[in-house]
């Protein structure tokens, strides 16, 4: 592994701002059930209740720590790396160590939720995140800090998949329910925007700060978990089994390997470890798929996959890690060694990037009855791609300002993507399998970034000219773009006669 690629991250793939309250309900319009023809208007909004209000705020907060948790080595890596005497080759793994948690846990945690108890999961998940933060801080060599970033994505994996299973118990089907999740998208673009700055300030406050930074971080998911007992109550799926331990292992298993691959792989696709662990995904996703068919409550409900919509998803969730996250995870890197700018410089870059995200997904409940979330998703991509155009030629053209007008509009972009993806999430499963959906979708987004950071550091890496390298990788990332919007849009449920 090369110095400039030392500092790769793999970010993906936001006060709280308190929800409108609606105008009077009136009657509402029937609500298709997942899988019937997309609405054409919406539910009046029902009208929120504390309760409803008070499971949003949580639930968004531990969202965004969440985020801020997973965007920090971004910051922190060169300091983390030095303190703990890190070689180049293993610093992908202080990198990837929260993305690999996620990616194997993620729909894991999703069906736990849903059978044992969404509130349960969430208070287990937010006391994990801060414990394993805390010992991110203190740890005092590189596979200690390793260890304890794979706990916090295992813990973030639970926070995760259980809020949007919280939310979808809290608010009623309808634009209720179309604003809440709106609202905890854009607190996952808040988390990535804030994540970076707050780190950052904390690691410059000496040779340990970048303890100070997880240390911090952990406190502020402590104290959401001290908040949640008296804000949430327990909801779970009507149906009743055993666990599905056989489906759990193979598929942690198969993402485990598939992710230890992505990340071995920067170093060379063709050596033994790579193929081994390829194959080994292979086989145990295989291996999955036959256990999901034989048990008699499956983790995952193989039949979704012949729902358009639930394809839809899960596509959508996918390319957003490729093409989205994949390359904002690595564009930092490459404006420090193109445009010389400094880790907070290319920090707040990020900041108006993903404020702009924010910003945007919190408006989005406006295209509500106007813009389907299968089509907000298309519209996102195109706006990405559009984007990644406009960048071309940054990195060889001296200035930072030439990025803005790329940020802004790829800003605008991927907040309708982060707010119509948890939505769409839910909307595609039955009511009860809320939070498996919402794994599903989370799964899928984690994987595809890790695999579109390896495929940008890949593409740009490929020439001696980092500019250059640059725009390959800016041109891959918008052609993946548009080959989402085309694929999300042919994916639509047919209308029955």
């Amino acid at each position: 592994m090369s110095p400039r690629l030392a500092r790769a991250s793999t970010t993906p793939e936001p006060a709280i701002p308190e929800p409108a309250t609606p105008a009077p309900a009136t009657p509402p319009p029937t609500t298709p059930t997942p899988g019937a023809p997309e609405p054409n208007t919406p539910a009046p909004p029902p009208s929120a209740t504390p309760h409803a209000r008070a499971t949003l705020a949580v639930t968004s907060a531990a969202t965004a720590v969440t985020l801020m948790t997973y965007t920090a080595p971004m910051i922190t890596l060169p300091d983390t790396a030095a303190a703990l005497h890190t070689p180049l080759s293993a610093q992908a793994w202080l990198l990837n160590g929260t993305p690999l948690g996620l990616a194997a846990v993620l729909l894991v945690a999703g069906s736990l939720a849903d059978d044992y108890g969404r509130r349960r999961i969430f208070l287990s998940g937010t006391v994990a995140l801060g414990i394993t933060a805390v010992l991110s801080a203190l740890a005092g060599s590189t596979w200690l800090f390793t260890l304890a970033r794979l706990a916090q994505g295992a813990a973030s994996a639970a926070i995760l998949a259980s809020s949007l299973g919280l939310l979808v118990h809290a608010f009623p089907a309808g634009a209720g329910r179309i604003r809440a999740t709106g609202i905890w998208g854009a607190f996952v673009s808040g988390g990535i925007a804030a994540g970076p700055p707050v780190a950052g300030a904390l690691a410059g406050a000496g040779p340990n700060g970048w303890r100070w930074a997880y240390a911090a971080l952990g406190a502020a998911a402590l104290a959401v978990a001290a908040l949640a007992p008296r804000a949430l109550t327990e909801s779970r799926a009507a149906r009743r089994g055993r666990p599905d331990l056989a489906g759990a292992a193979t598929l942690g298993l198969a993402l485990t390997s598939l992710v230890a691959a992505l990340t071995l792989g920067r170093d060379g696709w063709l050596r033994t470890p790579v193929a081994a662990l390829l194959v080994a995904a292979a086989v145990l996703l295989a291996a999955f798929v036959a256990v999901e068919h034989r048990v008699r409550t499956p983790m995952l409900d193989l039949a979704l996959l012949r729902r358009p919509l639930f394809l839809a998803s899960t596509t959508g969730a996918l390319f957003t890690g490729f093409s989205v996250i994949g390359l904002f995870s690595y564009l930092p890197t490459l404006l420090q060694h193109t445009l010389g700018l400094s880790v907070m410089s290319t920090a707040w870059l990020l900041v108006i990037w993903s404020g702009t995200s924010f910003v945007t997904a919190l408006q989005a409940r406006r295209l509500a009855g106007r813009v389907s979330a299968r089509h907000q998703l298309a519209v996102g991509f195109a706006l990405h791609a559009v984007a990644t155009v406009t960048m071309l030629g940054a990195a060889s053209s001296g200035s930072w300002t030439r990025l803005l007008p790329g940020l802004l509009v790829s800003g605008a972009g991927a907040g309708l993507l982060n707010a119509a993806l948890p939505l769409l999430s839910v909307e595609s499963v039955p009511a009860e399998r809320a939070a498996m959906g919402s794994g599903a979708n989370n799964t899928a987004r984690y994987v595809g970034s890790a695999a579109g950071v390896a495929l940008m550091i890949a593409v740009s890496t490929s020439t001696d000219d980092l500019a250059h390298g640059a725009n390959l990788a800016m041109t891959v990332s918008a052609g993946l773009a548009v080959l989402a919007a085309v694929t999300v849009l042919l994916l639509r449920e047919r209308r029955r006669a």
